[in-house]
């Protein structure tokens, strides 16, 4: 397993649980360090499920190339991240340079990074072929499995989610689902990879589009004095035809500040064409933080109040409920804005650990004397480890961007 983070610590353990022998490896040494300790940071995988593993042999954690060698099977799930407005495909370009050294004839490799259509079969293939003189299809397997892993989700975890499975050929995509047969309950194979690198942006793009149309729709449905919420919870009430997305203070994690973007510029690359819906999702999400601050500005001066010089209390610097995965998360953005302004701003999230935000935004614990002293309390991550009712009877004011609490002193996103 290349990379070691959400997406491939749980697919390691998973695979060491089904019989494999599994090396996680990372270049990352204080991770690799913390996981052969038995230290897990990923909610999905508990320490007590990694340490036995362990202590069997059948995961090892490893920052060395050489552990790479023998592997019958190679999945890639490294970071791809965007560099000025373009993909980055470094980590992937240099996981296959280095499975190339000890790729084997027989070996199946794997590519589950979130990337634009063609990425397998146009990097991946011709590094592993470069650096191995063996050939796709003919003499090793190669094919693409989008992520589908969802932090937190205790139903559709990585076992129960359906996995779609590619391969550049009949007998690649064999081996591959082969492979995940014996790790997931349902595999969904497609007929290309190309199908399936496009599978993973569709969903995510999705979402995307989506959650900027609730977005957008409760910057209006303020301004007009109506109740978005009560609006969102009525609809979903039709049985057909409606799938409900809520507001909140933005997008984060990997996939969908950045993976539609992916596409956007496949499109735009390959057709000189511009991929509409995915450029305005992204301006109405990049810019909800902005939206969040203003808010909590209208919220400071209705009682003669600035935001320089007030105490504000964050709940919540996750991306995501209930889990400490702060990646692209606009909580760590309006916390900076709100510091940038002159606000003492204090956050609150037992999830998250150090070293995610600015030095100027000072880790506390929601306590009943926290919230009381805070000229205004921003719940931007619905962690059910927080007390609401505590929140909404003791905080001066509340601005809930996650319509978690209830009470006069309350105002919604």
């Amino acid at each position: 397993m290349i990379g070691q983070g959400y997406v491939g610590l749980p697919v390691a353990v998973r695979a060491a649980e089904a019989g494999y022998s599994v090396v996680g490896f990372d270049v990352d040494e204080s991770r690799v360090k913390r996981l052969a300790a038995g230290q897990s940071f990923v909610e999905d995988v508990p320490s007590e499920a990694l340490q036995p593993l362990l202590d069997s042999g059948a995961y090892q954690a490893s920052a060395d190339p050489a552990s790479l060698d023998g592997f019958d099977v190679a999945v890639i799930t490294v970071p791809t991240p965007l560099r000025e407005g373009n993909p980055d495909l470094s980590y992937i370009e240099a996981a296959a340079a280095a499975l190339a050294r000890y790729l084997r004839p027989g070996a199946t490799v794997v590519l589950e990074s979130t990337t634009y259509p063609g990425t397998t079969e146009e990097l991946v293939g011709p590094i592993l072929e470069d650096g191995s003189g063996l050939v796709p299809g003919d003499d090793f397997s190669l094919g693409y499995s989008p992520e589908r892993i969802d932090p937190g989700n205790t139903v559709w975890t990585f076992t129960t989610t359906p996995k779609v499975v590619s391969g550049i050929d009949a007998r690649s995509l064999a081996a591959v689902q082969a492979f995940y047969d014996t790790l997931v309950e349902r595999t969904v194979p497609v007929r290309s990879t190309r199908v399936a690198e496009l599978t993973k942006l569709l969903e995510n793009t999705f979402r995307h589009v989506n959650v900027a149309l609730v977005n957008e729709l409760a910057m209006f449905a303020s301004d007009l004095g109506i109740d978005v919420w009560e609006a969102i919870d009525a609809a979903s009430t039709k049985p057909f035809g409606f799938m409900r997305f809520t507001p909140g203070p933005g997008v984060g994690g990997h996939c969908l500040p950045i993976d539609p973007s992916y596409l956007s510029w496949r499109v735009k690359r390959a057709l000189g064409q511009s991929f509409r819906f995915v450029e305005l999702a992204n301006d109405v999400n990049d810019h909800m933080p902005d939206y969040v601050v203003q808010r909590v500005t209208v919220a400071l001066n209705r009682r003669k109040l600035a935001v320089n010089g007030s105490r504000l209390l964050l709940l919540g610097l996750a991306y995501k409920r209930n889990t400490g995965d702060a990646r692209e998360s606009p909580a760590v953005v309006v916390a900076e804005r709100l510091a940038a302004l002159g606000a003492e701003v204090r956050a609150a999230d037992p999830h998250v650990v150090e070293g995610r935000v600015s030095e100027r935004v000072r880790r506390v614990e929601c306590t009943a004397e926290e919230v009381a002293a805070a000229d205004l309390v921003i719940v931007l991550t619905d962690h059910d480890d927080f007390d609401y009712e505590l929140v909404a009877g003791e905080a001066v004011g509340v601005l809930d961007t996650r319509h978690r609490a209830v009470g006069e002193r309350v105002e919604y996103l």
